[in-house]
């Protein structure tokens, strides 16, 4: 017996997980200096997005941590006791330094249940672009495959899904620090915003300079004509942090108009990953001839 875990950085809710049978790890963020784990305790269980990113926008700039080795045992451990392998398919590792405490955990449950196995495997990805990755892989899940087989899908397919997003107000990207460059790549231009993506090393880099949101739909829309393989049969993942309904609307006629009807899954990003990304951003996750 396995499980297969995922986290809050990517975007699964603990409603996903109890649809496809998956373990659950929710990310802390920081509030006016109270920490709190959404969807498990405290003011942000039941999120509502709105709310928070209105919060953003009007000044508050939270602030996220990483879990303690004593909070990954509680996740970890009961599965040790049952003798359920768990492999944990986290986001990525070069976005922060949360995963040295997690095998610190390991570690421990490993001197009382030697017999337990724990794998894990980096999506290289955040956000909406690490759930496409691991979507793409719980039917193999829910078909009783090995642990082994799922872990090599998930290597075998990351480099196959790609995320180009539009980031609207930096200060919440410049705090956070999670977009490498972002400052000299831009400079001191005004009104001027960066489309970034999450490339093969599981870092976010700046790659294009636009101004105005319909632009930046426009130029992530090319970017998906370029580098999208058989899109209409992988998730697709539009991800956002309370864009404008009218924006949303504009940006699935784009995507009617060049790619069909094709099923487009739409989410809203979780308070961790939004505390970094701040409100009013928007990307699209999809599958890739490459990153």
């Amino acid at each position: 017996m396995w499980k297969l875990f995922v986290d809050l950085d990517e975007d699964f809710i603990p409603s996903d997980c109890a649809a496809h049978n998956l373990g659950f790890i929710s990310m802390p963020v920081i509030i006016d200096g109270i920490p709190t784990l959404p969807y498990v305790e405290g003011e942000l269980k039941d999120f509502d997005p709105h709310e928070f990113f209105d919060r953003l926008r009007g000044g508050l700039v939270p602030k996220t941590s990483g879990l303690s080795p004593e909070q990954y045992k509680a996740h970890f451990e009961p599965y040790a006791k049952e003798h359920t392998d768990v492999l944990y398919a986290h986001f990525s590792e070069a976005m922060s330094g949360t995963f040295n405490a997690m095998r610190i955990a390991v570690e421990e449950i490993k001197k009382e249940y030697p017999h337990w196995r724990f794998e894990e495997v980096d999506t290289l990805a955040i956000t909406g672009l690490a759930k496409a990755i691991v979507e793409e892989v719980i039917p193999l899940y829910e078909e009783g495959k090995s642990l082994d087989e799922v872990k090599k899908a998930i290597e075998d397919c990351r480099q196959h899904f790609a995320l180009t997003l539009f980031a609207d107000d930096l200060k919440f990207f410049k705090a956070s620090g999670r977009v490498s460059g972002i400052s000299a790549f831009l400079g001191g231009a005004l009104g001027i915003k960066p489309i970034i993506t999450i490339q093969s090393d599981g870092y976010m880099r700046p790659t294009a300079k636009v101004a105005g949101k319909k632009k930046a739909f426009m130029t992530i829309v090319q970017d998906i004509e370029k580098k999208g393989d058989d899109i209409a049969h992988h998730p697709f993942i539009i991800v956002h942090s309370d864009v404008k309904r009218e924006l949303l609307d504009y940006l699935h006629s784009l995507i009617k108009e060049r790619f069909g009807d094709i099923e487009i899954e739409e989410l809203i990003v979780s308070p961790v990953a939004g505390s970094h990304a701040g409100p009013d951003c928007l990307g699209i996750a999809f599958h890739a001839k490459n990153r």
